[in-house]
């Protein structure tokens, strides 16, 4: 099972660390936060938003169409009652590649990102919450 661990590093700021990589995040202004990293739902979105870039570019590789000014937009909501992301809408832009036809391939694609797949999924998604003192 892959682990990627989080610690306080105080003053509300987090440090993940993810394989080689560390991540600094931060909380919103409200909970003590001072805009020093991403706050965790950003990381969330942009997560989605670079997965989902990543299956469409590498489809127009394999498929001969131009990646070159390649985005995703992924627009969302906080809603609250329970907190959470609500309307979050993926937009995929391709200025210079011709995909006239295969808009729904690119969207199939774009459909199967892990992360994507997940979210649509969650109801069957485990998440275990435990923790331990000392």
């Amino acid at each position: 099972m892959e682990v990627i661990t989080t610690h306080h590093k105080g003053d509300m700021l987090f440090e993940t660390q993810l394989g080689n990589h560390t991540l600094e995040i931060d909380v919103p202004e409200s909970m003590g936060g001072k805009d020093r990293g991403p706050q965790p739902p950003e990381i969330f979105v942009a997560s989605l938003g670079s997965c989902v870039a990543a299956l469409v570019a590498n489809y127009c590789n394999k498929s001969g169409l131009n990646t070159e000014g390649l985005s995703v937009d992924v627009m969302y909501e906080k809603a609250s009652d329970p907190t959470r992301l609500a309307g979050v809408k993926v937009k995929v832009d391709l200025p210079h590649a011709d995909i006239s036809g295969r808009e729904e391939a690119v969207r199939r694609v774009a459909d199967r990102c892990p992360v994507h797949q997940t979210i649509c999924t969650l109801e069957g998604v485990d998440i275990e919450i435990s923790g331990k003192a000392g």
